[in-house]
């Protein structure tokens, strides 16, 4: 999480909450998956799909005593599966220079390496600070 909120998230109890809501009333463009094992909480999973452009961003937060045991992999996997069930023919992602693990886990998965498209700059991404990532259906 070192990569994402370096002070933390600062989210209020009715932020969340929101945010969830609408998560709920949007699927299955997008979809959260939170990830259990054991009744412990891991960590989360989700996507969106870009109705316009059929691309899917891709995000996943673990704990750190949850990493290294093919839990990201597994949890991805299905987030993939999903989005491209529900439309997606691309998915992305843009994780962090410094975070070579993570770049390592989608490389794993078939993500290579691209130029961020307009698009995703429109979202507020920046080209400059992430490594844009992407996986194309089959």
């Amino acid at each position: 999480m070192k990569y994402i909120w370096p002070g933390g998230l600062q989210e209020t109890e009715e932020g969340i909450k929101k945010w969830l809501d609408e998560y709920i009333s949007t699927r299955p463009i997008n979809n959260h998956y939170s990830i259990f094992e054991d009744d412990k909480y891991y960590g989360e999973t989700a996507y969106g799909i870009d109705e316009k452009t059929r691309s899917a961003s891709l995000d996943i937060k673990l704990f750190s005593f949850a990493r290294g045991r093919g839990i990201a992999t597994q949890a991805l996997s299905y987030s993939i599966q999903e989005a491209l069930k529900n439309g997606a023919e691309t998915l992305w992602v843009d994780p962090h220079p410094a975070n070579n693990k993570a770049i390592a886990l989608y490389q794993r998965l078939g993500f290579v390496r691209k130029e961020m498209p307009e698009h995703v700059i429109a979202l507020g991404e920046d080209p400059n600070r992430f490594v844009y990532m992407e996986l194309c259906r089959r």
